[in-house]
């Protein structure tokens, strides 16, 4: 475990700047057009489903909560929200109770193993496209709550790059891009990191490589999309960390039971301890506010 974290630290170049004191952060006035966003918003995301991104960042959540770190994950994936599913839960409260009502934020948001909390996803783009500009600053309101309980926001995005996974990619401060080794994976990631590239040159974006067999594989799988990112794009792409194949992770799937906290001893769980730690301690370097998250996610849709 030394030895990985040392070979990953060297690669990525950490340096640690990101406190993390717990303390609660500011209210944000009523009539504040454009609210900041204080905590780290990280799109989690993927060029293809069946690569572990929601169960990743579920297990994420939990691992940094037990760092000590306040963490709300909040489902986008429009099309499939399915952390529920994973944690065997009903939601009481979705997004659209974020977008259409005045309910206490803390109670729109669900706990979760591990002192998380949840916003639950909800099918359809249809009331976010039609939002009126006075409701769209409502609702960065309502999100720039949520800052106030997370020192991180994740972002579970839907796989792929249509306008609604992007829409919370670009708008999120920071991006981490899950890849396994299978080249259709890999292949799929980069078509993501290009579209993201596109748009928005000089965004943070991370890789996470999962499902590997060993250290050798997940640097193998970050060359190559390091090398094409940098050849093609002009873009420098990070390595977060990985983790390995673990039939431990299967069997808590299926018992919808999150690895970090049934299996808190796996191979995944351990390799998730440092992507954890990586992450903590990542300098991450604001060119501009994080202010208006939904702004931007509905702007994709203009």
């Amino acid at each position: 475990m030394r030895d990985q974290a040392e070979k990953l630290r060297e690669m990525i170049k950490l340096r640690k700047n990101y406190p993390g004191d717990g303390k609660e952060k500011n209210d944000v006035p009523e009539n504040s057009p454009s609210p900041v966003i204080d905590s780290r918003v990280i799109a989690v995301t993927s060029g293809k489903g069946g690569v572990g991104k929601t169960n990743f960042t579920i297990n994420l959540g939990i691992t940094l909560a037990k760092a000590g770190k306040k963490v709300v994950i909040l489902d986008a994936d429009l099309g499939l929200a399915n952390i529920d599913v994973i944690l065997g839960s009903i939601p009481k409260y979705t997004l659209v109770d974020l977008m259409e009502t005045d309910l206490p934020i803390e109670k729109v948001m669900s706990e979760g193993p591990g002192g998380i909390r949840v916003i639950s996803g909800a099918s359809g783009v249809e009331g976010l496209i039609d939002m009126s500009e006075e409701n769209i600053g409502r609702l960065n309101r309502r999100f720039s709550e949520v800052s106030r309980y997370a020192d991180f926001i994740l972002i579970d995005t839907g796989a792929g790059i249509s306008k609604s996974v992007l829409s919370f990619v670009l708008a999120a401060q920071e991006v981490l891009v899950i890849s396994t080794p299978e080249p259709t994976s890999i292949t799929d990631a980069y078509a993501v990191i290009k579209a993201v590239g596109n748009q928005e040159r000089d965004k943070s974006i991370q890789l996470l490589i999962n499902k590997v067999r060993d250290p050798k594989e997940a640097n193998e799988v970050y060359q190559k999309l390091y090398r094409v990112g940098k050849q093609f794009l002009h873009m420098d792409i990070g390595l977060l960390g990985y983790l390995r194949e673990d039939p431990q992770v299967v069997k808590a799937v299926y018992s919808q039971n999150p690895f970090a906290v049934q299996f808190p001893g796996s191979h995944a769980a351990k390799d998730l301890n440092l992507v954890a730690q990586n992450l903590i301690e990542k300098e991450v370097y604001k060119t501009k506010e994080n202010t208006g998250f939904f702004q931007k996610v509905i702007g994709m849709f203009k």
